[in-house]
Parts: C-alpha cells; structure tokens; sequence
C-alpha cells in the first residue's frame, strides 16, 4: 500500500511538473517551426525543423538587446544586494529606532500600482537625461528590488542566533568581520535565492523599460514585443526570441536549485 501510495505520488509529482513546464516546452518547439506552420490549428507535432527563425531575430539585433538586459539585470541587482542586505542586517540584529515603522514603509513602496508612478517617473528621467539609457533602467530595477531584498534576507537573519554574533564579538571580532565572515556564510542559501528572484524580476520588467526607453536601451521584453505588428502576431519568431529570453534564467535556476530550495526552506522557519 505504501509503495503504491508513494508511487502515485510521484506520478502526480512529474505530471504536474510536466503540466508547469508544458507552455515552455511549447515555445521551445514553435521557435523551430514556420511561421506557416506556427499557426495551423490544430497544431502540428510533426514538422521539418528550422533555424529560419533564429536567423531572422538575430538579423534584427537581438544580440544588442540580449547584452541590455544582461547589464541591467545584473548591475541592478548587485546595487540593490549592497545596499539591502546590509540593511536588513541592522534592521534584523540590531535595535534600530522604530523598526517596524520603517520596515512598513519600505515595503509600502511596492503597494503603489506602477502606472500611477510612471508620469513622474517619465518626467525626472527627462530632467535627468535618464530616458533610453541603460543608467535609468539599472537605478530604477536597483530601487523596486530593495524592498525585496530587505524583507526576504530580514526573514533568513533571523534565523541566525545572536549570540553567535556576541561570541564571535567577545573573541575579537569586529562587526564587519561578524558579518562578512560568520553571519553571511550562514545565509549564503538565502542570499542565492534572493538574488535570483532579484534577477528575475529585473529580466522580466517590461512596463517600465516600454515606456522609458525606445532603442539604445530597450531589453529583451520590449524586443519581444515588436513581433506585434499590424500585419498580425510572428508567432514562430517571436517564440525564437522568447526561447532567448527564458533559456538564461533556466540555466541559472537550474545551476541554483539546491541553495534554492535550501534559501526557501530556511527563510520560511521563522517569520
């Protein structure tokens, strides 16, 4: 009985992994497909394979739009993981004046709906001489995962004892070292899975890269969009292009599912 309860399980297991991961199984197989055969319905499971699709978005620049999102994901995040993490180590470990209030107010800047910033958002990025650039991108991706970052790696410093802290203290360790070298290790789990739902946010952004760039430093979603034409949806190029998009953050999830996991798991012990 139990055998075939825990057999039934793991059917149910990868048939709803399956089910998860069929749409992009899906787009995988319709970047290799005409944009003839893209759009028959019912759709074709047979069919010659083609690079046709690949060639077309790399004749139209995906690469330059590859290399923004890149650089505006990652230098994002690396600011942001600067100067949030810290913070939720003081916020966390020690007594900081008003805590509560303060940490109600950075979360309450991710309750306002984005198109109600965007207008003065568009207004200083003019003054400033932000827009189109992949600066303005990188400082605004930077700012909508503070927050984040302050309150996930809050919920991972808490499940470390102070007294470690105070031990390593009373050894001779100042409060850079308790932090760099006993503190962070311990959360490096954590730490791996903010930054990756950290990037993941910044990779998949597209209202405000829309509305405040056009061509120097649009990203990959912006790109994507553009097979939205008059002429109808290019079904198989943009699948191309969306294969481009997704593979990156497969491959990282993929490389990180243990610390994941483990990060996930560890953050939610204790609130």
């Amino acid at each position: 009985m139990k055998k075939l309860t825990s057999g039934g399980l793991t059917f149910l297991t990868y048939l709803f992994a399956f089910l998860f991961f069929f749409p992009i199984l899906w787009v995988l197989i319709t970047g290799f497909k005409s944009e003839g055969e893209a759009v028959i319905i019912p759709p074709t499971i047979a069919f010659k394979p083609t690079l046709e699709n690949y060639q077309v978005i790399l004749d139209l620049g995906v690469v330059g739009y590859f290399l923004n999102s890149v650089t505006a994901t990652l230098v994002s995040t690396l600011i942001a993981l600067l100067i949030g993490v810290p913070a939720a180590y003081a916020l966390t470990m020690y007594r900081v004046k008003k805590r509560d209030d303060i940490l109600f107010w950075i979360i309450s800047t991710r309750f306002l709906p984005i198109a109600g910033v965007i207008i003065p958002l568009y207004l200083i990025f003019k003054n400033m001489n932000l827009l189109d650039s992949l600066t303005g991108l990188i400082i605004l991706y930077a700012g909508m995962n503070i927050p984040l970052i302050i309150w996930m790696m809050r919920s991972f410093f808490n499940d470390v004892s102070y007294e470690i802290i105070e031990a390593a203290q009373i050894d001779g360790a100042t409060g850079a070292q308790s932090f760099f070298q006993i503190v962070l290790p311990l959360v490096r789990p954590g730490l791996v899975s903010t930054a990756l739902l950290s990037m993941v946010f910044a990779w998949n952004e597209f209202f405000f890269a829309v509305t405040l760039s056009y061509h120097k430093a649009a990203t990959l979603p912006v790109y994507m969009a553009s097979f939205m034409t008059q002429e109808g949806l290019f079904w198989a190029s943009m699948s191309a292009a969306a294969t481009i998009a997704i593979l990156p953050v497969l491959i990282l999830g993929w490389l990180t599912q243990k610390q994941l996991v483990r990060g996930l798991t560890m953050g939610a012990v204790k609130g």
